[in-house]
């Protein structure tokens, strides 16, 4: 297949990301800007998902100029759209949906869409060290918590997921019980590192269960009759609160990446998604590796959240193994897509 130019655009959420993926000479990301909208939304203590929707429609065609400013190219050079379909907020997804769209109509070329965690999944190819295939993946993105054994593009078997809160719910939603700014997660990380080590324990949730599921609902519960206990936490007690909810959580995670990893017999592990860049996280899935003579595999930390670079990744990889055929301007959003209904097929 000759090299193509792929644009990517992402507006899943309140992030709104587009970039230029080369596929020549085994593809390289020529260049990506993002725009995030956590100021706008700060004061309401959320994504409210109206503005969402208008801020994408505003900063859509201005990063769109600069990407192709920035790498030298034009409209005409490119070669196909892809865009995110789902899942996501409703509205934000239609107006990325509805540009990817017209713009691969006006320009005659293939529109793809791509599926936000498959995204997500893939964008540690974009590292220059990237892992080979088959690997385990841990997905810790927003309201996702997965394990999935990864064999190829679109060959993806779920071995866990979260039953109730995904990570990155539960720290936000202890953030909010901290009194933590938003977005809570990255504020919480940080408070943690003022914590003792041991100085508030909490349980792990379905750590010793024989099942690859997640369940962090009751950590959160657990939070929450903690702070009540105490009353008006000062600092340094909300630092050690933050501290033993972290290393719950990441106990959790690592225990069940290194059982995962231990019954498929593989020897690599890819953890991605906006939790995949804690760095407590990552130094103890490190050392746990290292023992296991496991390799592990992240994005830059810039490609952990939401971005336009994973997006036109994934329909570049999608497009060359002929998955992402579709009936020409035919499109639909889809805020509920299970990563499990992709297929190689």
């Amino acid at each position: 297949m000759p090299a193509m130019l792929i644009l990517g655009i992402e507006s899943s959420c309140d992030e709104t990301g587009v970039a230029l993926y080369d596929t020549k000479d085994g593809g390289r990301l020529l260049t990506h800007a993002l725009h995030s909208q956590i100021a706008m939304h700060r004061d309401y203590g959320g994504v409210v998902p109206e503005l969402a929707s208008r801020d994408h429609i505003r900063r859509t065609v201005p990063l769109l100029r600069k990407v192709l400013g920035d790498s030298g190219r034009s409209l005409g050079e490119i070669d196909a759209v892809a865009y995110t379909q789902g899942p996501g907020l409703a509205g934000a997804l239609l107006v990325g949906a509805a540009f990817a769209e017209g713009l691969a109509a006006a320009l005659g070329r293939p529109a793809i869409p791509v599926h936000h965690l498959e995204g997500h999944l893939l964008s540690p190819l974009l590292s220059r060290r990237a892992p080979a295939f088959p690997f385990i993946a841990l997905l810790v993105s927003g309201g996702h918590s997965q394990l999935l054994r990864v064999d190829g593009v679109g060959q993806y078997r779920l071995l866990g997921e979260t039953l109730d809160d995904a990570a990155g719910e539960a720290f936000d939603k202890t953030a909010k019980l901290l009194g933590l700014p938003y977005p809570g997660g990255p504020a919480l990380s940080a408070l943690a590192e003022r914590g003792r080590p041991g100085a508030c324990q909490f349980p792990r949730p379905m750590l010793n269960s024989s099942s690859l599921d997640f369940s962090f609902s009751g950590l959160k519960t657990a939070v929450l009759t903690r702070v009540r206990e105490i009353g008006e936490p000062d600092e340094p007690q909300r630092a050690d609160i933050a501290r033993g909810f972290q290393d719950a959580i990441i106990d959790v995670l690592v225990g069940k990446s290194m059982r995962a990893i231990k019954h498929s017999g593989l020897e690599r592990l890819v953890v991605a998604g906006g939790v995949g860049a804690n760095r407590e996280l990552r130094r103890r899935l490190d050392a746990h590796a290292g023992k296991a003579k496991v390799s592990v595999f992240y994005p830059e930390l810039e490609f952990c959240t939401d971005n336009g670079a994973m997006i036109a990744l994934a329909g570049a990889l999608r497009f060359e193994a002929g998955m992402a055929q579709k009936p020409p301007g035919a499109f639909a959003v889809r805020p509920r897509w299970p990563l499990g209904e992709l297929t190689s097929s």
